[in-house]
């Protein structure tokens, strides 16, 4: 199965700094601050630290949709966190999320402000807030709820199982690589014959639960993660393509997912977006050409 050598587990795990991957520079087994770094805060009722990742895209279609809807309270300032730069290490930042996981949300629109983090309690949060996106029926409810939290325990297969180890590990190994597509592959499969019965996952109304799980699994059969389209098949998912299309097909999604976003085209990143107006004048090719 592999020619690489078993590992024999140490009785008492250390911590090797040097462990390799992608993202090794910022893995610790510790929590709390690095630094001292404050955070900035705009004019907006609504504070948003965050990166253009799956789950920060879904806080800023989040907040997209209800601008989109006429909700003027939800305007915000995203700002821009730097995982790889470690700026969710800042003692700010972790004093809005003690997890230093992005995203995190500063609700000021009260007289005390209030901390939101995990990105299924902010979409809860703003959802009962502005009285949009989560259904007040009882069944239908439920069913919003249900979807949202299968997405909140199914990503982490697909993030930090399969799209680890096809991406990021420093060598390729077939043993995780196999178990985490298989996994991956039925989660796929548990939303293709959700969605061929059902418009949206929770019904015939698209909710919060359609905004959590497509900037994960709707990317993922657009080829927008991993590079491993053609690897795990995705053309076979033809409900969740139709679904992933239709959700795209959004002004405000597509406004979303240029927010905080730092890969792509410039013309499709807005690094920090503070006024509707930005995504006009501050697209990172608008700036560049200024030499901004």
């Amino acid at each position: 199965m592999t020619d690489a050598p078993e590992y024999t587990p140490p009785k008492v795990w250390t911590w090797v700094k040097a462990n390799g991957g992608r993202f090794a520079n910022i893995n610790r087994p510790i929590a709390g601050p690095t630094h001292e770094k404050e955070l900035p805060i705009g004019k907006h009722p609504l504070q948003l630290y965050s990166l253009g990742t799956p789950n920060g895209v879904k806080v800023t279609v989040m907040l997209e949709e209800l601008l989109a809807r006429g909700h003027a309270d939800a305007e915000y300032d995203a700002w821009l966190i730097r995982i790889g730069e470690g700026d969710q290490f800042g003692s700010g930042f972790v004093a809005v999320n003690p997890n230093s996981k992005i995203p995190a949300l500063m609700d000021r629109s009260g007289p005390k402000p209030i901390r939101v983090f995990e990105s299924g309690a902010i979409l809860m949060h703003l959802a009962e807030k502005f009285g949009e996106f989560l259904p007040t029926e009882t069944a239908a409810r439920a069913e919003t709820l249900s979807w949202l939290f299968w997405q909140m325990g199914s990503a982490p297969y697909l993030g930090g199982g399969f799209g680890h180890f096809y991406a990021y590990a420093p060598t390729k190994q077939e043993y995780p690589i196999d178990r985490f597509a298989m996994e991956v592959k039925r989660q796929l499969d548990v939303l293709d014959r959700r969605l061929a019965e059902s418009e949206y996952l929770a019904g015939s109304d698209y909710t919060i639960a359609d905004i959590a799980v497509w900037p994960w699994y709707g990317g993922l059969v657009k080829g927008w993660s991993y590079g491993a389209a053609e690897f795990l098949s995705v053309h076979e998912y033809k409900n969740v393509l139709r679904w992933a299309d239709q959700i795209h097909a959004r002004p405000a999604v597509k406004r979303g997912r240029m927010v905080n976003r730092m890969v792509g085209e410039p013309e499709g990143q807005l690094r920090e977006r503070h006024d509707a107006s930005d995504f006009d004048t501050k697209t990172q090719d608008k700036i560049e050409a200024t030499g901004g």
